[in-house]
C-alpha cells in the first residue's frame, strides 16, 4: 500500500510490540505509516527486515526503534500499549520527549498503584490508585488523551477477523482522530466522553474474566458462568459508580462486549489464567511456567480493597481474592456464593 493511498498522511507511535501492540500497529498501517517503539534491538531488527515478531505477520507500512525520542519527534499521535506494570515507567521515560501537542491513546487495561505487597494487604491508600489516563497527566505535559478500550483479543485481530473497540476522551478531536486512524473493512471505532467509566470497565471486567475460567476449570457449564458475569457485571459497575463513572460505560462495547469476550475465550489470558487455577495449579506455579501477563491478578487485589474503602459488599470479588491469594477451597467457594441471599437482580439502573 503506498502512502498516497493512506487516510493520515503523518506516521503514527505506537508504544509496545507485544501481541496487542502489533495487532493495533497492523489495524494503524490500513490507513497510516506506524513507527513501533521497543527497547529490545532484536525485536526492531525482526520488525525492520523480515516484518515478523511473534509469528505475527506485520505490514510493510511497520517501522520499528529503539529510539524513543524519535517516535515523538515523527509521531503527533502515539498509542502506549504496554502493561499496566510498566506503563509509569514508560511514561517517566517519555515524558521529555512529549509536548502539550501531542495525542496520547493508551490501551492498557489495568489500575496503577504506588504501594507495595505490604500495604496493600493492611489497607489502601486509594490516592495512589490510578487509572492509566491520569498517569499520563501526572508524568508528561500531555492533555489531548484518550483510552483503547472493547472486546480486542489480538490473536482474532491478528487473524483477520473483524472487531470494535471504543475510544473514550474529553476531547472529541482525540476520539475523531482515533477514528480516522484505526476504521476500517474488519476494525469499527465508537466514540464516548467517559474515559474513566471505558477505563474501568476495560480493567475491572478481568477479574470477573479470571472467576469465569475457574468455573471452567472445575468442569461447570454455562449456567453458572452466564450468572457469574451478570453479577460480576454488577460489582463492576458499583465499583464503578462509586469511583465517579457513569453506569451506561459498562453496558456497552468497553463494558458487557468485552467482558463477554473476556470471560468466554481461550483467547483471554485472564479466562485461562482462571481455568488452570480451576484446574489445580497454584498462581505461582501458573506465572513461572506460562510467562503470561495477566492483568486481572494485579486489579483482584485493586477491587478487593476498593470493595472496602467504598463499603460495597462485593461476595463474587471476595471469594476471587480468597482463591487467588488465599488457597481458600473453590467448592466452598462456589458454594457460598449460590447461597449468598441477592435480593435484587438488577439495581444499578
Amino acid at each position: 500500500m503506498g502512502s498516497s493511498k493512506l487516510k493520515y498522511n503523518k506516521p503514527v507511535g505506537v508504544l509496545g510490540a507485544g501481541r496487542f501492540g502489533l495487532a493495533i500497529s497492523n489495524l494503524l498501517s490500513c490507513n497510516a505509516k506506524v513507527l513501533v517503539y521497543t527497547r529490545r534491538q532484536e525485536v526492531v531488527d525482526a520488525i525492520n527486515s523480515d516484518h515478523l515478531h511473534l509469528d505475527i505477520k506485520l505490514h510493510e507500512n511497520i517501522q520499528a526503534t529503539t529510539n524513543l525520542e524519535e517516535v515523538f519527534k515523527k509521531c503527533y499521535l502515539v498509542f502506549p500499549l504496554v502493561p499496566s506494570a510498566y506503563f509509569r515507567s514508560l511514561m517517566k521515560d517519555a515524558a521529555p520527549y512529549i509536548k502539550p501537542y501531542h495525542i496520547l491513546i493508551q490501551g492498557a487495561k489495568g489500575l496503577d498503584f504506588q504501594m507495595d505487597e505490604s500495604e496493600m494487604d493492611s489497607g489502601m491508600d486509594i490516592t495512589k490508585v490510578h487509572t492509566m489516563s491520569q498517569v499520563i497527566l501526572e508524568e508528561t505535559c500531555a492533555v489531548r488523551i484518550g483510552c483503547l478500550s472493547g472486546p480486542n483479543l489480538s490473536a482474532e485481530i491478528n487473524a483477520g477477523q473483524p472487531a470494535a473497540t471504543l475510544i473514550a476522551s474529553r476531547f472529541q478531536e482525540v476520539i475523531d482522530i482515533g477514528k480516522l486512524v484505526l476504521n476500517s473493512d474488519r476494525f469499527h471505532v465508537f466514540g464516548s466522553y467517559d474515559i474513566i467509566g471505558s477505563e474501568l470497565a476495560g480493567t475491572l471486567k478481568n477479574v470477573v474474566a479470571i472467576g469465569s475460567g475457574i468455573l471452567a476449570g472445575v468442569g461447570l457449564g454455562k449456567n453458572m458462568q452466564g450468572m457469574l458475569i451478570s453479577r460480576g457485571l454488577m460489582e463492576m459497575i458499583h465499583i464503578g459508580k462509586a469511583a465517579g463513572a457513569e453506569s451506561k460505560a459498562f453496558l456497552g462495547t468497553s463494558g458487557i462486549a468485552d467482558l463477554v469476550t473476556t470471560a468466554t475465550s481461550d483467547k483471554s489470558r485472564n479466562y485461562t489464567f482462571g481455568k488452570m487455577i480451576g484446574e489445580g495449579k497454584s498462581m505461582e506455579y501458573i506465572l513461572e511456567t506460562t510467562q503470561m501477563t495477566v492483568e486481572g491478578i494485579r486489579t483482584l487485589k485493586v477491587m478487593k480493597q476498593l470493595g472496602i474503602y467504598y463499603k460495597l459488599h462485593n461476595p463474587i470479588t471476595d471469594m476471587l481474592y480468597a482463591i487467588v491469594f488465599e488457597n481458600f477451597d473453590i467448592d466452598r467457594a462456589i458454594k457460598f456464593l449460590i447461597k449468598y441471599p441477592y435480593d435484587v437482580d438488577v439495581d444499578f439502573l
